[in-house]
């Protein structure tokens, strides 16, 4: 489709361009924040999306999502953007309803048929979702960016926040990590073509399928898995909930053939690495876990799988693998086994 690959126009890959967690943070926190009662669910707390409340019975649910190409087929890239953003709304228990388009490209140098089909590929999932694509907006870029603005609906009851989890719980994890090592090791031509449909294949998943399991389970508390690495969000879900956290990282699914590459660092990004020395913060590692896995459980994950907090007897209602519970202790903080 296109000459020049798209991933060599980007600095980064995918979630793992998001800004470092530990200097966004702070810089968030330290804004001011909404008194109106509405405001079911905003910035406070690191969420994956806000949440509104416009009647007794209904909640918008409102995200923004966008990143730098992480494949270079424009039509993949354009699934797995769109995939990525609607998980924002998925994690929140909600339903998504629109999406507009947000679009930074150098046309003049990739041309309308690469944009076309990047567009496409986001028109496709969208629509797969059962939402539409209503508008958008586009900038002239030297670094192709693409994602979306969604608003869902959701039940003002119905909410599952990042910050509802309850000691004992299981963690629940709906996707298999890896797809940010694929596409390192990609960029640096250790990952064949195999590996990476595998990948594709995991990052343009809905989470549709697993956020209604989750609510019909009784989840606690939901998050996705993204640019912060599992340990990142976990991070965070254990914090707004109040709790410490375990985590068996032999439980952790992993894509096939991803061990073999985080036996080095060939397949460590840059955004896997901050979110390591982000990770010693809060993080006490087994002396004998494994590196490869030590290094899975940060990977710099695009379009994950949710993270889900619910009671232990009813974790197998939930497609995925448990990888961890809830504990009691110092809010935020994970050990990893």
């Amino acid at each position: 489709m296109t000459a020049v690959p798209l991933t060599s126009l980007a600095h980064g890959a995918g979630c793992g361009c998001k800004l470092p967690a530990a200097a966004l943070l702070p810089i968030v926190r330290g804004l001011p924040a909404s008194p109106d009662p509405r405001l079911l669910v905003g910035s406070a707390t690191g969420d994956d999306a806000a949440v509104f409340q416009v009647s007794d019975d209904l909640a918008l649910v409102q995200t923004v999502d966008f990143f730098t190409p992480i494949v270079d087929d424009p039509y993949d890239f354009g699934r797995i953007a769109a995939a990525n953003a609607l998980s924002d709304v998925y994690a929140m228990g909600g339903r998504p309803l629109t999406a507009m388009n947000i679009v930074a490209f150098p046309l003049e140098r990739l041309g309308g048929d690469v944009l076309r089909e990047i567009l496409r590929g986001g028109h496709d999932v969208v629509t797969a979702a059962g939402a539409a694509v209503v508008g958008g907006h586009s900038i002239d870029d030297a670094e192709p960016k693409y994602g979306l603005a969604v608003t869902g609906v959701v039940a003002p009851a119905a909410v599952l926040s990042n910050a509802g989890g309850r000691a004992g719980d299981a963690l629940v994890l709906t996707k298999p990590l890896g797809v940010g090592a694929i596409a390192a090791a990609r960029r640096r031509g250790a990952a064949g073509d195999a590996l990476l449909a595998r990948g594709v294949e995991v990052m343009a998943e809905l989470n549709a399928e697993a956020s209604m399991a989750a609510l019909a389970a009784g989840a606690h508390a939901m998050t996705d898995v993204t640019g912060f690495g599992l340990l990142g969000h976990l991070h965070g879900l254990a914090r707004e909930s109040g709790l410490a956290a375990e985590v068996d990282a032999a439980a952790v699914p992993v894509i096939e053939g991803v061990p073999e590459l985080l036996a080095g660092d060939v397949a460590v990004s840059g955004g896997s690495r901050r979110n390591r020395e982000y990770a010693d913060g809060f993080t006490t590692f087994a002396p004998e876990l494994e590196p490869w896995r030590e290094r899975l459980v940060c990977d710099a994950t695009t379009s994950g799988g949710l993270l889900v907090a619910l009671a232990p007897e009813r974790a197998g209602e939930v497609p995925g693998a448990v990888v961890g519970r809830l504990i009691a202790g110092e809010p935020g903080t994970i050990v990893v086994r």
